[in-house]
């Protein structure tokens, strides 16, 4: 009766580790989401704001090269600061780890 009884119980706690380790991924799969999110809203702010900049002294006369060499430029700037907060995040994770 006690050995059924154990059983039962380590089967229980199985399954409710199986049930923590499919959460688990989940909310994983949920962070790279909202991260991807993040990163395309960024880039989508960038474009946005160094348009208006360029649009704002100019009425018609718009050097669209330059206009994109501006917005890779700003680009490049907010991909390196997502890259300096996430090595941030990823050393804070490390030093409450340990």
């Amino acid at each position: 009766q006690n050995e059924k009884e154990l059983q039962d119980v380590v089967k229980q706690q199985e399954e409710k580790m199986f049930q923590l380790i499919d959460k688990s991924g989940e909310v994983t799969r949920l962070k790279a989401e909202v991260s991807q999110l993040k990163r395309s809203l960024q880039r989508a702010e960038t474009e946005a704001k160094v348009l208006w900049e360029e649009m704002r002294g100019k009425e018609h006369q718009v050097d669209t090269a330059y206009v994109q060499e501006r917005v890779m430029l700003r680009r490049e700037v907010d991909k390196l600061r997502l890259l300096l907060l996430e090595k941030k995040d990823e050393n804070l994770q490390l030093t409450d780890k340990y």
